[in-house]
């Protein structure tokens, strides 16, 4: 098993039950996004346009500061790790929700952070459709997540796809999720443990679970 896991996916995917998951199944160490401590969610859903710039800020410095603090105190007991997030999703995220200006400033910070950071030894992309997102979405039931609309999903899920392309130096597997629950499906997760399990190469590779065991 790799040594840094990050797990990734649009809204409703399920990264935080798979890191959690794996990081059980493996003894490593869940390093996990805090994000209902971010007071701009709930009102960013109201009104975008006007609390997107403090939202993604306070994600990258709460990320930023999440994974500096253990990557400076690594738990000897526990020297693998999985985390429910990458931090490249803040520029991903911050490309959709922001204004070319903010943009501008946010990525400026965002390049000071990320290159003061250790990188994933392997990214996992869970690649669901939206119907699928949707229903996970409503089955979860965050009230402030009731309104999010398809277009907003696309857009995020296509931010994500051309950001992991561009990564050439980034090992990332985007696996295919459609018609799968790993959650239901033992025979699922067992196929998800075994993808840890590889050796890919730098890039994007791509698993199905239907055909890869």
């Amino acid at each position: 098993m790799y040594d840094f896991i990050a797990i990734e996916g649009n809204i409703g995917a399920g990264k935080t039950t798979l890191s959690q998951m794996i990081a059980r199944h493996s003894g490593a160490k869940l390093v996990q996004e805090q994000f209902a401590d971010n007071p701009f969610l709930p009102k960013f859903y109201e009104d975008p346009s006007k609390h997107a710039f403090p939202l993604e800020l306070f994600f990258l410095a709460e990320r930023y500061h999440q994974l500096k603090a253990h990557f400076a105190n690594p738990d000897l007991f526990q020297q693998k790790v999985v985390s429910d997030y990458f931090i490249g999703k803040s520029l991903i995220f911050s490309r959709n929700n922001l204004s070319e200006d903010e943009l501008k400033l946010f990525r400026n910070l965002y390049d000071i952070m990320f290159s003061n950071l250790p990188k994933p030894d392997l990214l996992i992309y869970l690649h669901l459709q939206t119907e699928g997102l949707q229903k996970n979405i409503k089955k979860r039931g965050r009230i402030y997540e009731q309104s999010i609309q398809d277009e907003y999903l696309d857009a995020v899920q296509k931010g994500y796809l051309d950001f992991l392309r561009q990564q050439k130096a980034l090992r990332s597997v985007i696996v295919s999720m459609d018609g799968h629950d790993f959650v239901e499906d033992n025979s699922c997760l067992d196929r998800i443990y075994s993808i840890i399990q590889r050796k890919f190469p730098l890039g994007v590779s791509y698993v199905d679970l239907s055909e890869d065991i």
